[in-house]
């Protein structure tokens, strides 16, 4: 056998026959839907925090905010998203041999702590130190859960899985902001309170979990221990499978997605707070007068006057058509090559970009939320089924772990990035301060301006209207930027996600 082929000689390289939807969800145990209830609850917790951790990073200290600047609040995105993704690579491995439930019950204590920090310390280390307990709590928590779910399913049954699976994190993405946006409405310390109660429902499902294949790893442990198989240190063996091409490969192609993807949960909402005119979509849905209705305004995240959508809320749409439709989607996508969908959806999420890039029109930009929302089910639930069947025996956790490189390589440099782009090309605050300079402000006092309150001050300076200033600031300052160069980075990632694509099928075929 040649060296190429050596190198995929563990790995499961075949594209399976899915069953059909109903035998597929009928088919799915116990176990997983266990799994999928503790997913549930870490992703209503943390999609609490993160949703509004943008929000919360440029509020003025006067609202309860951190009152950094963009670029700051970029440092501690980086490293958040940097230890949230390359812990799974080394945790994964740990928790096919220590076990699930332990990793699970550990990473529950850790993410706990987390949040209690960001509570108790509101400043820029004190939210540093709590993203970084939060991030890695994370990547220990994933690989068990994960680890566990292909365990708990057959090959004849992972598209659907997956899918499902995606489905139930959105139910969770979709509800966590929801908390976030009424529990900021009274103050920010509240957010963090709720998501450290809220994690702790882990430790009851805990109780019923049980961990499938414990007796194999159990035995093998008791075999390498008797010197019967020969065992590698973890880091050799992580090293040996991220150097095989499927893997190395692999990362590098869908980087630039994830660096597409993040942008949107980590500029997006600063971006419709500072220029879309939300109370459009509650006009056009319950008139002038807005809405009192607390069923609305709780579901739809809107604002306690219920006059407008909270950014949260309108970001809300993409978790709740996700939880709606993502099975649909995952029946859809296995009748196609993996690769195949997942390109598919790469390409209409930058369209989507492209599309926020041209208009800050409310109702245009639930469109391309709703573009975006798709291409992510096409994509998302792809990278697992994709890892977790190419995976040899004995390290499914390890190479669910490797999913998140590519996404720790994207999210970081966008983490970084990000905001740096948004700030240059899109920032009201800076916009703010050189329209108070061109009105006759003096440096004196524009350097005085607390940071985060510019386009309060500029408001009560020049007596205009908040919405006149706005259009004035968006049509003299190219804001649509920002959104086209990350499109374009998402352009890259498509053409190296096609070639990959073309690459695996020469390999299934050889």
């Amino acid at each position: 056998m040649s060296d190429s082929k050596n190198a995929y000689a563990d790995n499961d390289l075949r594209e399976v026959k899915q069953l059909g939807m109903w035998a597929s969800i009928a088919s799915l145990s116990y176990i997983f839907w266990i799994v999928g209830g503790m997913e549930l609850v870490e992703r209503i917790a943390y999609y609490g925090v993160k949703a509004s951790a943008g929000l919360y990073a440029k509020a003025p200290v006067s609202e309860g905010g951190l009152g950094i600047s963009l670029s700051d609040y970029g440092i501690i995105l980086a490293i958040w998203a940097m230890m949230q993704t390359f812990i799974p690579v080394f945790t994964g491995g740990i928790s096919d041999r220590v076990g699930y439930k332990e990793t699970i019950f550990a990473s529950t204590i850790i993410k706990i702590s987390g949040y209690l920090v960001m509570a108790f310390f509101p400043n820029f280390y004190g939210f540093l130190f709590g993203a970084i307990l939060l991030a890695g709590g994370t990547g220990i928590f994933k690989p068990g859960i994960q680890g566990t779910l292909v365990l708990s399913t057959g090959r004849q049954n992972t598209s659907m899985a997956w899918g499902i699976f995606y489905q139930v994190v959105n139910i969770g993405g979709f509800l966590g902001p929801l908390v976030a946006v009424h529990m900021r409405q009274l103050s920010w310390d509240n957010v963090f309170f709720a998501c450290a109660a809220i994690i702790s429902l882990n430790f009851l499902f805990l109780l019923a979990y049980k961990e499938p294949g414990k007796e194999e790893r159990l035995e093998r442990k008791r075999k390498v221990e008797s010197g019967e198989i020969q065992q590698q240190a973890l880091w050799k063996d992580a090293l040996h499978e991220l150097k095989k091409p499927v893997v190395i490969y692999y990362m590098l192609v869908f980087a630039g997605f994830w660096f597409l993807f993040n942008s949107l949960f980590d500029v997006l909402p600063i971006y419709i707070a500072e220029w879309v005119d939300t109370s459009v979509i509650v006009t056009s849905l319950f008139g002038a007068e807005g809405t009192s209705n607390g069923f609305f305004q709780f579901w739809l995240g809107l604002d306690n006057t219920g006059t407008k959508v909270m950014p949260e809320g309108m970001l809300n749409l993409n978790a709740g058509m996700i939880m709606t439709t993502c099975f649909l989607v995952a029946a859809l996508t296995a009748k196609y090559r993996i690769t195949t969908a997942m390109l598919a959806g790469c390409v209409l999420s930058i369209f989507a970009f492209v599309l926020i890039g041209a208009t800050n029109a409310a109702w245009m930009v639930v469109l391309a939320i709703v573009m975006f929302s798709f291409g992510e089910m096409m994509i998302s639930p792809k990278k697992n089924e994709f890892m977790g069947n190419i995976a040899p025996e004995g390290k499914k956790a390890m190479y669910l772990g490797f999913v998140m490189l590519p996404q720790g390589i994207g999210w970081t440099l966008e983490g970084y990035y990000g905001p740096r782009l948004y700030e240059i090309y899109a920032s009201k605050e800076i916009f703010s301060l050189e329209l108070l300079s061109q009105r006759g402000m003096s440096a004196q006092e524009i350097s005085a301006i607390p940071q985060g309150e510019a386009f309060t001050t500029l408001v009560a300076y020049t007596g205009e209207s908040a919405q006149m200033l706005t259009t004035l600031l968006y049509n003299t300052h190219d804001v649509g930027m920002a959104w086209y160069i990350i499109a374009a980075i998402g352009t890259i990632s498509a053409v190296g996600i096609y070639l990959y694509g073309k690459w695996l099928l020469k390999l299934q075929q050889s």
